[in-house]
């Protein structure tokens, strides 16, 4: 009498769906099947399951791609349950009883299980398996060359497997074809050898609610030595009677154990021996291969992602360093919303061109972009600004005249250095912000704008709050979603990349033939500091482009706080800006000693500004001379 039958999706798009069997199933792309699957590599009617009453059995129909049970390619299989039916890229469960079951077995690490005197083990190199010139000898057995076909099957299966949890299920269903097992689990190492980061096991006998039981000492042998063990008949690892025969062998690629796969029976009629542990440890070095190969195949897939969206996002900024994109994905992350975005960062750091990336990847990015100085107006003329007026709303208000809200309708707001604006237009924009309504100066009516916000600052906004200069409530409503650009120095793998890109900007501009940059220039930018970011690089790079005179910028050509970091040349070709520094260094000495240890006086002497001493002294890194000179 046949049970409930069902497939449970345990990988593909219908992942975690229960499929009732009727007595003719049939998958495939077609809306037609009673399993659509919408997957390319996957036929219109790809194949059927049906039952004569006392079995199901699976037929390809018109399968290009093949389906595969257990590991193996088919055309006609009688079903069992718990195989694992693979088409396309999906995978299913096949259960007879209607067994609520789950995609795994649990599996239990039993602390207390020790392996029994007559357990056998095997090194690495005594598997007959892994020696293909001891293969010959064994070819006219009959059940090896059931097994080197079985294996040819599992290598062609599981080799085009994309996936980790995809490579072990296929495993498991092939396991249980080829050896006797009742219970199977693979167990695939984390951080540490005592870690388990991956487990998929099963259950033949009891189902998926019964937990696989695996000893710990045995699982740490088999990683630490690397050997496969074969107890025969040994010890029970729960409170059972009856004696386990177990098999563990090692899964491992070169010279690294990725994991263990664990088998055992209580079945007195079959006991596992030394071919069942041979065989199985040619399965685990297939699978070694398909899984680190999978594991390969998934953060390819991840950095292809990663570099579609990258590609795919729009912006102006330059950089590709760790922090920049993780400033991209930022970008791509909040830009399709509507959340409001505060954005921190130092000076020039580019937290405008992050704003406009956002804007330019929203919904919004055909509608206006709207950017504000917060502290570059007076109160009067921000209020102005933002909000517009009316006529004779002031003595200069002679017509009426939108606010950058009207203006931006439909669009996006970026108010730069928000931190700056004072405490009363502060309350105004919290209105607009919950509301999103405002009033022109000097008028009664309320306008209703739709826009998004977008808000800079410099400033520690919570120091602000907690010195009374801001509003916690306008924080908060600002405070959506934050990031922080990163400064230069932050990033300063990136500056040959930004360096060359002004160069190529400003030669254009100035209509100039530069070819580059030179090494004894790229030494003093890479050895700033930047504290004014990629604005005074960009600045830099500008002036050198205008005042340089021949078609490489050199040291000379750039600010002269830059020159004095300039580092010595291995090749000599910087010999001369080592010695005007060396000449600085030896005058400011001489005249700070001249002074008597005062900077003021030394500054008069040298004809320059205190504080332009003080930079010298730092940029050349003299303080402790002066101190011991003092």
């Amino acid at each position: 009498m046949l049970g409930h039958p069902h497939l449970t999706a345990i990988k593909g798009p219908l992942k975690g769906s229960i499929l009732p069997i009727r007595e003719s199933f049939s998958i495939g792309r077609e809306a037609s099947n009673l399993v659509c699957l919408p997957d390319a590599t996957v036929s219109p009617r790809h194949c059927r399951i049906s039952s004569d009453s006392q079995r199901y059995i699976l037929e390809e129909l018109d399968a290009t791609a093949g389906t595969i049970v257990n590991g193996i390619p088919v055309k006609h299989r009688v079903l069992s349950h718990g195989d694992i039916i693979s088409i396309g890229d999906s995978s299913f469960l096949f259960l007879e009883d209607g067994a609520n079951a789950s995609a795994s077995s649990p599996v239990e690490i039993d602390e207390n299980a020790a392996v029994s005197v007559s357990a056998q083990q095997v090194r690495h190199d005594e598997l007959r398996f892994l020696h293909p010139e001891k293969l010959a000898a064994l070819s006219a057995q009959e059940r090896i060359a059931r097994t080197l076909g079985t294996l040819l099957k599992i290598s062609t299966a599981i080799g085009s497997l994309g996936d980790v949890d995809s490579v072990q299920w296929q495993l498991l269903g092939t396991i249980f074809d080829v050896i006797p097992a009742e219970r199977a689990a693979i167990l695939l190492c984390g951080d540490t050898p005592d870690e388990f980061a991956s487990t998929v096991a099963w259950d033949c006998v009891c189902g998926p609610d019964q937990p696989v039981l695996v000893s710990r000492s045995l699982a740490r042998r088999v990683i630490a030595e690397r050997v496969s063990i074969l107890d025969p008949a040994g010890d029970s690892p729960s409170s059972e009677s009856s004696a386990l025969s177990l098999l563990c062998v090692p899964v491992a690629v070169g010279d690294r154990v990725l994991g263990v796969i664990y088998l055992d029976t209580r079945s007195t009629s079959t006991r596992f021996t030394t071919d069942d542990l041979q065989l199985l440890s040619a399965i685990a070095g297939l699978a070694a291969v398909a899984i680190e190969n999978a594991r390969q195949f998934e953060r390819l897939g991840s950095e292809n992602q990663r570099l579609r969206a990258e590609v795919n996002l729009h912006h102006d900024m330059v950089g590709q360093g760790p922090r920049m994109r993780e400033v991209y994905q930022f970008i791509e992350k909040v830009a399709p919303s509507d959340s409001t975005v505060l954005i921190h960062g130092e000076s020039g750091t580019g937290k405008e061109l992050a704003a406009r990336a956002i804007h330019q990847n929203s919904p919004r990015k055909s509608q206006p972009f709207v950017a504000l100085n917060c502290a570059a107006l007076t109160e009067t003329l921000l209020e102005s600004e933002l909000f517009g007026h009316e006529r004779g709303a002031f003595t200069s208000a002679v017509v009426q005249k939108k606010g950058m809200l009207e203006v931006a309708d439909g669009g996006t707001v970026f108010l730069d250095e928000v931190g700056e604006l004072p405490l009363s237009l502060q309350a105004k924009l919290l209105r607009v912000l919950q509301e999103r309504e405002f009033v022109r100066v000097g008028g009664t009516r309320s306008i209703k704008v739709n826009v998004r916000f977008v808000a800079a600052t410099n400033r520690d906004l919570q120091k602000a709050v907690k010195d009374d200069k801001f509003r916690l409530d306008l924080f908060y409503r600002l405070n959506v979603v934050s990031m922080t650009m990163p400064a230069l120095r932050e990033h300063s793998e990136d500056i040959p990349l930004l360096a060359e890109y002004f160069v190529g900007k400003f030669t254009e501009r100035c209509c100039r033939r530069i070819n580059g940059i030179s090494a004894a220039a790229r030494a003093c930018l890479a050895r700033y500091d930047w504290p004014g970011n990629v604005r005074e690089l960009e600045n830099a790079i500008e002036r050198a482009v205008v005042v340089g005179s021949s078609d490489m910028i050199s040291p000379e050509d750039l600010p002269e706080a830059l020159a004095e970091t300039a580092v010595a040349d291995p090749c000599g070709s910087a010999k001369y800006h080592d010695a005007i520094l060396n000449l600085k260094r030896q005058l400011i000495l001489s005249a700070y000693e001249q002074a008597g240890g005062s900077f003021t006086e030394a500054a008069k002497l040298l004809g320059v500004h205190p504080n332009y001493l003080h930079r010298l002294v730092r940029n050349l890194d003299l303080r402790m001379s002066l101190k011991n000179a003092g």
